[in-house]
């Protein structure tokens, strides 16, 4: 979950919601390459969120009680293992990409315990594989992942409520170009922009629904469920302009 505190209580979006987020952002680039990779490109960025794990527990919570934000977890070798099993029911163009993203995230944990080496050591060995059958280049396959990144990285700076003020500007990631890009807000209120702009039209929206909590503390995870399934949806939505 990301987790955001509000004067009411809190603002929850799920971390799969963030992924359809980023992949909304995706559409609007100027497709590049064939349409099979730029489709396969758009799957990974919406599920390379999936497969978190159930709440059996506390897993969802703080020990005090509050609904844990996913930056307070721990790497989950189940939800990581279960990410890649997931994307290869959709072939190895989609398989490589959401294993870049693994590598990407994950490969500072090298060296803390040998089941992670191992999960580390595989996704290297694949990502060989499927570079040679798909008669791709790394070089190639990486200009795809940046983008993935590039949208996971400003659905985050969205959902977790990190847009600059002030007329600051934030670097998102470099993008598939290899050029950096920032985002801004010009005008306290207004839309945003990405300097340089790298989308199709001049202006777009962007949207994601979030669940709202009063209650700031729960006893396990059933609890917290129970009040989610009941908690009122609010749609968020951000205006991007050129």
């Amino acid at each position: 979950m990301i987790v955001n505190h509000t004067p009411a209580g809190w603002q929850i979006i799920y971390q799969q919601a963030h992924g359809l987020l980023a992949t909304q952002l995706a559409w609007h680039w100027q497709p590049f390459g064939d349409s099979e990779k730029w489709v396969g490109l758009l799957a990974a960025i919406a599920q390379h969120d999936d497969e978190q794990a159930e709440w059996t527990g506390h897993y969802g919570l703080t020990p005090a009680g509050a609904p844990a934000n996913f930056t307070m977890k721990e790497f989950s070798l189940e939800q990581a293992t279960g990410v890649i099993k997931a994307a290869r029911f959709q072939g190895r163009w989609r398989s490589l990409l959401t294993s870049l993203h693994l590598s990407t995230l994950y490969e500072s944990l090298r060296g803390q315990n040998q089941q992670t080496d191992a999960f580390l050591d595989e996704q290297q060995a694949k990502q060989k594989q499927w570079l040679k059958e798909l008669k791709i280049t790394h070089k190639e396959a990486q200009r795809y992942y940046d983008l993935l990144h590039w949208c996971d990285r400003l659905s985050l700076i969205l959902c977790r409520q990190e847009l600059p003020e002030m007329g600051r500007s934030l670097e998102i990631y470099t993008g598939p170009d290899g050029q950096r890009y920032d985002v801004v807000v010009p005008e306290a209120g207004g839309p945003a922009t990405v300097q340089p702009w790298p989308f199709r039209e001049k202006s777009f929206t962007v949207s994601v629904e979030a669940s709202t909590l009063s209650q700031l503390q729960f006893k396990d995870d059933e609890e917290l469920a129970a009040a989610l399934r009941a908690a009122p949806i609010e749609l968020l939505t951000w205006e991007f302009k050129k």
